[in-house]
């Protein structure tokens, strides 16, 4: 398989992702379902902002709600007071690394962007099919275009577009038409997600991760998260504290998959895993 190079352009800098890139989680919130990803401190979140880099992530995710199954709902009010207090903490410890935030909320999305230097949208919702914990946010059909589209339209800034569909097939007709409205609204840069453990079952989520190169057809980049998530401990019988093998070779299944991205908790089991698939491809 041929790897396609790609760049995304983060406020005029262009980020190279022929080779994959890293993603460390930060979330400043007090339920998250690793809680070993949980920082809510100002000390807590420094420390957590300067591990992530000096274990090799190149981007930072600052999420201040969890999408976990039976989380409670944040509101936009709570949810913009959390991620104001920790920007500005990650953006003092790590002024030129690029940060993305993890909501569906597009007024959230807009102060992030605007006020507290974020660099890019990771959105879990597919444009505002559903909130948290499945919780329909649109109805969307016919020529619908959801507000969080018209703000990255607007913004002109990079956006993950995570799927929650339940198979490929119709994850990959909504991709193409949510990639249509987006380059129609001037969206520059968009990163396909294709959601694991959004919408699946557990087969469906295996299904996916074999079948996931198909998605190069869009010719876009790829994030992969599935950093500790059911489908592994489920499959294994096990906790999520005991998931970080099942993660890594995931994450290695990924790489070789056409992973542009990883979105982790553990940064540097996955920045040894690229390592690994880079020399193997050599």
């Amino acid at each position: 398989m041929k790897r396609i190079s790609y760049t995304i352009n983060v406020r005029g800098h262009l980020v190279d992702l022929s080779e994959p890139q890293v993603m460390g989680i930060l979330n400043v919130t007090p339920d998250s379902f690793f809680a070993g990803s949980r920082k809510q401190t100002e000390a807590e979140i420094a420390d957590r902002a300067n591990q992530i880099v000096r274990e090799g992530g190149t981007i930072i995710d600052v999420g201040g709600f969890s999408t976990r199954p039976g989380a409670q709902e944040v509101s936009a009010e709570e949810e913009a007071r959390r991620l104001k207090f920790a920007l500005g903490i990650v953006r003092r410890e790590q002024p030129d690394v690029p940060v993305s935030v993890d909501t569906y909320r597009p007024e959230v999305a807009r102060r992030c962007i605007e006020e507290w230097g974020v660099d890019i949208i990771n959105d879990v919702s597919e444009g505002g099919i559903t909130g948290i914990v499945d919780t329909p946010l649109e109805q969307q059909s016919g020529d619908t275009v959801p507000e969080m589209f018209r703000l990255v339209g607007e913004l002109k800034v990079p956006y993950i577009l995570m799927s929650v569909q339940a198979d490929l097939k119709t994850m990959m007709l909504n991709f193409a038409r949510e990639i249509q409205q987006l380059r129609d609204l001037g969206a520059k840069d968009i990163i396909l997600d294709p959601g694991f453990g959004f919408g699946k079952t557990l087969e469906g989520n295996y299904r996916l991760m074999d079948e996931m190169d198909k998605l190069e057809v869009f010719e876009l980049p790829l994030l992969v998260g599935i950093s500790r998530k059911r489908m592994i401990h489920q499959l294994l019988g096990i906790t999520v504290d005991e998931s970080l093998n099942g993660t890594t070779v995931l994450n290695t299944i990924a790489l070789m998959r056409g992973a542009n991205i990883l979105r982790v908790h553990d940064v540097l089991p996955a920045v040894q895993a690229v390592k690994i698939i880079k020399k193997l491809k050599e």
